[in-house]
């Protein structure tokens, strides 16, 4: 299942996410270890519509639609724009310098925020944006 919204072009990167998390199971739990945490994302495209998206890195080591897991409450949920979510997956921005001009709010736990960055990373050699 696609979690790709023809909406929001950058969502294509939580399909490349995913899949690296699917790919390689000691990779996988390398992740789940080093991030202990539910982040979620929510973007705003250009239309000013919202969607979200979660990255489960306390359990599971998926990705999926929605603010977190069924029956589950992130950690973490970072909100931003689609076209600042795509520049920070393909590397042309950090997520500290977003934060730092206001174009990034996190709410919840702000130093597991910072466990995202090389989970991003990850993700940017497999995602075309």
């Amino acid at each position: 299942m696609s979690l790709k919204n023809e909406s929001f072009p950058s969502s294509v990167a939580f399909d490349a996410i995913n899949s690296s998390l699917q790919s390689d199971d000691a990779e996988r739990k390398d992740a789940v270890k080093k991030g202990n945490a539910i982040f979620a994302f929510t973007l705003k495209n250009k239309g000013g519509q919202e969607e979200s998206w979660y990255i489960d890195l306390k359990e599971q080591g998926s990705v999926g639609k929605g603010a977190a897991p069924d029956g589950k409450k992130a950690d973490v949920t970072l909100l931003l724009s689609d076209e600042e979510f795509g520049k920070m997956v393909a590397g042309k921005t950090q997520a500290q310098r977003l934060f730092m001009s206001g174009k990034l709010k996190i709410k919840g736990d702000v130093m597991k925020a910072t466990k995202m960055e090389p989970i991003l990373k990850k993700a940017q050699t497999k995602a075309k944006l």
